[in-house]
């Protein structure tokens, strides 16, 4: 067990970490903080015009003070962006301040979520699912070297039964410190 006041959730782009977070936070009494619509919050602007305007080197600058400004704050869901992994200080920052939950889905189910989806600018070009692919095969190892517990996919699942498996595997692994609004 890694007690923690905070919960984050990590994993690929399209896993549902958005989705999961916002079931999640009521139900654990905490708020849900998106570190991609902070950045954008903050920025003005969408990710995506982030990306065109300061690369992805601007972008990961932007996400890893993000993640030092949020990580900190006691008692909250944090929800990660795909890529959070890729840099050294993010993953022991990541370790440090929090129970982190790998949400584990795989390519070819993402691509179906993602198939419409001219928002994320990694995945831009033409075989999205060799893309992320690669992304995952270049990923997997920093995702699995964060994580407390991983929560694999169930194919098609509902958002509530994800939910609720979640639950049960935070009730089961997720040691709260005292502090925290309400005990997992």
């Amino acid at each position: 067990m890694n007690p923690s006041l905070n919960l984050l959730l990590i994993g690929p782009t399209g896993a549902g970490k958005t989705t999961l977070g916002r079931w999640l936070a009521p139900r654990l009494g905490v708020p849900c903080v998106d570190l991609d619509r902070v950045i954008e919050a903050q920025a003005g602007q969408p990710v995506r015009e982030i990306f065109a305007r300061e690369g992805e080197t601007g972008f990961r600058a932007r996400e890893a003070a993000a993640l030092r400004e949020h990580s900190t704050h006691a008692g909250a869901l944090l929800v990660c962006g795909g890529g959070i992994v890729t840099q050294a200080e993010n993953r022991a920052r990541l370790r440090a301040h929090g129970f982190v939950l790998w949400l584990q889905v795989s390519a070819a189910t993402r691509t179906r979520r993602l198939a419409d989806d001219t928002t994320r600018p990694l995945l831009a070009g033409a075989d999205l699912l060799a893309r992320l692919q690669q992304l995952d095969a270049t990923r997997a190892a920093w995702y699995a070297e964060c994580a407390d517990a991983v929560l694999d996919e169930i194919p098609d699942e509902p958002a509530d039964a994800l939910g609720a498996r979640a639950l049960a595997l935070l009730h089961a692994r997720w040691q709260r410190r005292a502090g925290a609004a309400a005990s997992a």
